[in-house]
């Protein structure tokens, strides 16, 4: 039985050389089950990256096992507490890249060039100047749950995205302090380099990301609206200890929420955010192929009849229709 508060969630990354990755994600694997852990971790020629969860004793045997290497001496943890396991198995894996942009001649090793790093005290003040561009690198999910209050949303659904929305917008970001965020700190680390190299110069990043600074006692995650997304069962984390503004919108009805569940068709999968009583209502499905899907999970797990199915279908026709005569 899990002792409820007794665990923590480490969200780390290092950038650093390995020079074998898959060696190194093989023997970092079997270290981690011997401790207990479970997460998920990604190993690249350019670093380390990974979130793991475990009692406070493995967890803090792990940090002290990595601080003891030369290569992770210096390595920020964020800790939070947690009830339990956040992820249901142990993954350490060989990638090309900790986060994937996929630049290949244009990339900018952070190791070599990366943007400045703001405290989280400094970061509050600076997003309250009038010549600075608050910029969200994160994808277009992660920023529906939350997001600083007046960032700029590249509406991206991958990281790899981000780098031709640069290009289009580039005019009217070059004479604007830029200032970018993300969750831990990893992508903002990563693309800073690259970003300085296609001449916005004036570009700063949150040291440690959105979690460092809603843990800062001076800002206490001050100007943050809604939740912080993260990738692992838990779904999302406050942030703003002064208020909670939600800026999160039911898919479905617009309606305030702040409650991310995953499309029933697992061909769809979309992430979207609803309510408990819209999730019963459209059987969890982002649109009506994803509802008749012979693969709706929603429907599964609740051995739903076919009588109840077209009941529910009906409802939501007949719903559509009358939003249609409205708004005609």
């Amino acid at each position: 039985m899990e002792n409820s508060n007794n665990y923590q969630v480490l969200l780390y990354y290092n950038f650093v050389e390995i020079e074998d990755p898959e060696t190194f994600a093989a023997e970092h694997l079997q270290f981690c089950k011997e401790l207990g852990l479970k997460g998920r971790i990604l190993i690249a020629p350019e670093g380390i990256n990974g979130t793991v969860s475990g009692t406070v004793e493995q967890t803090e045997k792990y940090m002290k096992t990595m601080h003891d290497n030369p290569l992770f001496k210096d390595m920020m943890f964020k800790i939070d507490e947690h009830d339990g396991h956040a992820f249901k198995k142990m993954h350490v894996r060989p990638r090309e890249e900790l986060v994937t942009l996929r630049l290949n001649d244009e990339d900018v090793s952070p190791l070599e060039k990366t943007a400045h790093f703001m405290e989280p005290q400094e970061f509050f003040k600076a997003m309250q100047d009038e010549d600075t561009v608050i910029l969200d690198t994160r994808n277009d999910y992660e920023y529906e749950l939350g997001h600083f209050r007046g960032a700029i949303n590249p509406d991206i659904e991958t990281f790899r995205e981000l780098p031709q929305w640069i290009k289009d917008n580039k005019e009217d970001l070059k004479d604007k302090r830029v200032l970018m965020y993300c969750t831990g700190g990893i992508r903002c680390e990563k693309f800073g380099g690259w970003l300085m190299e296609e001449g916005i110069e004036d570009v700063h990043q949150l040291h440690g990301g959105i979690v460092t600074y809603g843990k800062d006692p001076e800002v206490q995650g001050e100007l943050w609206d809604g939740q912080c997304y993260v990738f692992d069962e838990r779904i999302s984390v406050p942030v703003n200890q002064k208020e909670h503004v939600v800026v999160g919108k039911d898919y479905f009805d617009g309606e305030p929420c702040e409650r991310y569940v995953n499309c029933a068709n697992p061909e769809c999968n979309k992430q979207i955010l609803c309510s408990e009583e819209n999730e019963h209502k459209y059987m969890r499905g982002c649109t009506h192929e994803c509802r008749v899907s012979p693969r709706n999970m929603y429907v599964k797990e609740h051995d739903l009849a076919t009588e109840e199915i077209e009941r529910r279908l009906d409802i939501i026709a007949n719903e559509e229709k009358e939003n249609m005569k409205q708004n005609a």
